[in-house]
C-alpha cells in the first residue's frame, strides 16, 4: 500500500453563536469559555499540534475575533508580566507563528458540511483533519490525545477516519453511530452511518465524536451536496457518499469525551479536569464533599 499523505492542516469550524450558553457568550465566543484556566480551543488546538498539524485553520463567523487574538502575541501584557519578574512561559502555548493560524469566515450559517467546504481552498488536495472543539477529548494520563490516535491509525490504513466511543446500547438514539464491518483492535471498518436511530434498529453502540481525518475530495461531495436535516448542508450525508469509493474506518478513542456543548457537560469536565490537577486537585475535592455534606 501506498504511503498516505501525511495529515498536516485541520479544520476548526467555530461560526456557531453558542446559543445554549447564552448568555455567556454574547459577546464571548463559546469557544473561548475556559475548562479550569485554558479556552476551549486552545485544548483542540494542543490536541492537534500534539498529533503533529502544523496549520490550523478556524472557519469563523461574527464577533469570533477572540479566537483569533488568543493566538497572536499580546505585547502589552507580556511587557507587563517581564517587567513585574512573572513567568511568560504560560502563554507559550498561545502563541502562532505567521502562517500556523488561517480565518475564513462562513457568511452565512449553512451546517457543518457547509462550514467545512469553506475551508476548501486552504486544504487543496491534502487530506485534512476536523476538529469539533466544544467535543473535548482527554486521553488517558501517561497515553495520547484522540488526534494522535488517529493519526497513527491512519498511517496504517489511510482513507477516512473517525472518532468513536462506545456507549450504553440505551444512549445510541441520542447520536449518530456506525454501521460497523471488520474489526482489528482500535479499527473498525465502517459500512456506513446512521444518525439517531432507534435503540432496537441501532447496527451498534459506536456513536461519532467530533474528530474526523477525511480526504480531500470530501469537498467536492460538499459542493454538490443538497441540503439535509435541519435546512443545513450536513457532514455526515458527505461522509457517508465516499463510503464504498475510498477506505473508511472507525478509531475508537481510548480516553474520555466531555459534551461542553452542554452546560452539564461543561461543568463535568471542569470538575474532572480540576480533579486531575496536582496544584489544586486535592482541594477542589475537599470542596466538592464540603458542598454535598450542606
Amino acid at each position: 500500500m501506498n504511503t498516505p499523505k501525511p495529515i498536516k492542516k485541520a479544520v476548526f469550524p467555530v461560526a456557531g453563536l453558542g446559543t445554549r450558553f447564552l448568555p455567556a457568550t454574547k459577546a464571548i465566543p463559546k469557544e473561548m469559555l475556559a475548562i479550569v484556566d485554558r479556552p476551549l480551543i486552545q485544548y483542540a488546538v494542543d490536541e492537534a499540534r500534539e498529533a503533529g498539524i502544523e496549520q490550523m485553520i478556524f472557519v469563523t463567523g461574527r464577533g469570533k475575533t477572540a479566537i483569533v487574538e488568543h493566538f497572536d502575541i499580546a505585547y502589552e501584557l507580556e511587557k507587563t508580566l517581564s517587567e513585574r519578574g512573572k513567568d511568560l512561559s504560560v502563554l507559550e502555548p498561545t502563541r502562532a507563528t505567521p502562517g500556523d493560524i488561517i480565518t475564513v469566515r462562513q457568511q452565512v450559517p449553512l451546517g457543518l458540511g457547509h462550514a467545512i467546504w469553506c475551508a476548501r481552498a486552504i486544504v487543496g488536495d491534502e487530506p485534512f483533519a476536523i476538529f469539533l472543539p466544544d467535543e473535548l477529548m482527554i486521553g488517558k494520563v501517561g497515553g495520547t490525545g484522540c488526534m494522535r490516535q488517529m493519526v497513527d491509525a491512519y498511517n496504517e490504513v489511510g482513507g477516512n477516519l473517525i472518532s468513536v466511543l462506545e456507549v450504553p446500547r440505551e444512549d445510541v438514539s441520542s447520536y449518530g453511530v456506525i454501521d460497523p464491518g471488520a474489526e482489528m483492535g482500535a479499527l473498525t471498518e465502517v459500512r456506513g452511518l446512521v444518525e439517531k436511530p432507534p435503540v432496537a434498529d441501532a447496527p451498534s453502540n459506536k456513536i461519532i465524536s467530533g474528530r474526523y481525518i477525511l480526504q480531500p475530495e470530501v469537498m467536492r461531495v460538499l459542493e454538490a451536496q443538497e441540503k439535509g436535516a435541519g435546512g443545513e448542508i450536513q457532514l455526515t450525508d458527505a461522509m457517508a457518499k465516499m463510503i464504498g469509493s475510498q477506505p473508511f474506518h472507525a478509531v475508537t478513542f481510548d480516553g474520555k469525551r466531555y459534551d461542553c456543548g452542554s452546560k452539564l457537560g461543561f461543568v463535568e469536565a471542569t470538575l474532572a479536569l480540576a480533579l486531575e490537577r496536582e496544584d489544586m486537585g486535592a482541594e477542589v475535592r475537599a470542596m466538592a464533599e464540603r458542598l454535598l455534606a450542606i
